[in-house]
């Protein structure tokens, strides 16, 4: 048992919309990501997600609205929910996320983007 400097990990990686996984709680995955510009329009059909920000301004786009979710807030995705987090003004966003080892990274949409690892730091 040791703390985790949450900046500190931020600073070990630079690959964007690419989470990594900082601990483990049961059968929940505690990961921190970077990023910037637009993600991918997908739903976890069966796990809730939440994301923190740790730095920036976070957009969640949903289909009937955006959230914004600023530096020390929170928001959580429930299970179900179309969604796609964003950015804007160039503006690279550092989160904490906080999910089910379960859950896929774009759901069921294949992209791109998709990773199917997240590395432990």
């Amino acid at each position: 048992m040791k703390s985790i400097n949450l900046k500190q990990k931020h600073a070990e990686f630079t690959k964007q919309w690419h989470p990594h996984q900082i601990a483990i709680v049961d059968d929940m995955q505690v990961l921190l990501a970077k990023l910037q510009g637009e993600f991918v329009w997908h739903a976890h059909e069966h796990e809730d997600e939440l994301f923190q920000v740790i730095k920036g301004t976070l957009y969640m786009q949903f289909q009937d609205r955006t959230e914004t979710v600023k530096e020390g807030e929170i928001i959580v995705v429930p299970k179900g929910v179309e969604h796609n987090p964003m950015t804007k003004d160039d503006e690279e966003v550092h989160v904490l996320l906080f999910e089910k080892l379960s859950t896929t990274h774009t759901g069921n949409v294949q992209h791109e983007k998709t990773q199917t690892h997240y590395p432990k730091i």
